[in-house]
């Protein structure tokens, strides 16, 4: 691994304000970068992430999802309630090179710390703002969470089948992305003050990172009003994509199926219904059809079988893994993409508390970027940070 000094934003103070997701793995990821971060939360219980549990599972006293969004980072315990606590954070923006905050619209204008107050103190601060839906329209108050953007959004319609009701992609994809979109805000902000000497304020959202998602959906639907979502059989993948772009059942679990012409697929499987299928259009039009008939052939053998026969021949294809499958799977092993973390113990002679999980999934200069460091406890470093910062 390489030094920690060549990092690109080594030397970088962030505060990280914000809480749960989208802000603290935003944050995390500035850190992986080399940017020191600080996390600053509420004495009694800090950040909600912290007792939020995914699956129910925590280590040492914090959720493991906790662990896994927060590693690398320094926590200080402030009320900002508080007059001397507050006085004493707004100390510390003085000294920040960024600051991330995902408190709903007016939390931080109350607090004095919103980008104007914190801009008069530090006018080269890059300040990061992360809300549900933005701070204007009927939108703008409602809960800010991931199942809810998504919803918001559309995007439940497009995934299942025409049977189905909405089905919410499983995983917390509008924090994420608005984490990404966050990072790379900050990122071109510093990269603009390191030249000109002007900071600035980056904002997005749940609703606009879920929107840029679908960018082919909806500029394509803006351009034609005609386009609309209409989902199809119980095999197919994509709602405006053709067959056999779709996932079928084998004899011992599912294969998956990218963009390949019906009758190439015919003619490699033996299966004569489809190497009639020499219209394009046809591909569109009996889309159930090649569904069942291709669904009824790879039943017949394993996932194995039928990726010998298919890979042979250049078909773009793959196995759909459980998470059993995919952990146990060499290729998880040879993208190297775990790391293990390690937390002191907080008193002498107790074991130090380490776990596995991800890494950053940048490699830079053909690097790995590790950070052994694992999430911190609620105001472990509150006095550290003082004495550093007294002045």
């Amino acid at each position: 691994m390489e030094s920690e000094t060549t990092r690109p934003l080594e030397g970088i103070l962030v505060l990280d304000f914000s809480q749960f997701l989208a802000g603290p793995v935003a944050a995390m990821r500035l850190g992986d970068l080399g940017a020191r971060v600080i996390k600053v939360e509420r004495p009694q219980g800090g950040d909600i992430g912290r007792t939020l549990a995914f699956a129910g599972k925590s280590v040492d006293g914090d959720t493991v999802s906790f662990h896994a969004m927060n590693r690398n980072k320094e926590s200080i315990a402030a009320d900002l309630k508080n007059a001397d606590d507050l006085a004493w954070v707004r100390h510390l923006v003085s000294k920040a090179d960024v600051i991330i905050q995902n408190f709903r619209p007016g939390v931080m204008e109350r607090l004095g710390l919103d980008y104007d107050s914190v801009r008069a103190i530090n006018p080269a601060i890059v300040y990061a703002s992360a809300s549900g839906y933005g701070d204007t329209g009927p939108w703008k108050d409602r809960p800010g969470q991931d199942l809810l953007a998504q919803s918001v959004s559309g995007m439940p319609w497009l995934s299942g089948s025409r049977e189905d009701g909405p089905t919410p992609v499983g995983l917390s994809i509008a924090d994420h992305l608005m984490s990404v979109h966050i990072a790379q805000g900050v990122t071109a902000l510093l990269v603009r003050r390191f030249r000109t000497g002007v900071g600035g304020h980056v904002q997005t959202s749940l609703l606009e990172a879920m929107l840029d998602l679908q960018f082919e959906l909806l500029s394509t639907r803006l351009n034609d009003a005609s386009v609309t979502v209409e989902r199809k059989g119980p095999h197919s993948a994509h709602a405006f994509l053709s067959a056999p772009y779709g996932t079928y059942p084998t004899s011992d679990g599912y294969l998956a199926l990218a963009m390949n012409p019906v009758t190439k697929i015919g003619s490699l499987l033996g299966i004569r219904e489809l190497e009639e299928l020499t219209d394009p259009q046809s591909w569109w039009d009996e889309e159930d059809r090649i569904g069942d008939l291709l669904a009824a052939h790879f039943a017949l053998e394993t996932t194995d079988h039928w990726l010998e026969i298919l890979d042979a021949a250049d078909v773009w294809c793959a196995p759909v893994l459980t998470l059993e499958e995919l952990v146990a799977h060499e290729g998880f092993a040879a993208i190297e993409m775990t790391q293990r973390v390690s937390r002191e113990a907080p008193l002498p002679g107790a074991a130090d508390v380490s776990l596995l999980t991800t890494r950053s999934p940048l490699r830079i200069d053909g690097e790995r970027l590790l950070t052994p460091r694992a999430a911190p406890r609620l105001g472990e470093h509150t006095e550290a940070v003082r004495e550093e910062f007294a002045s």
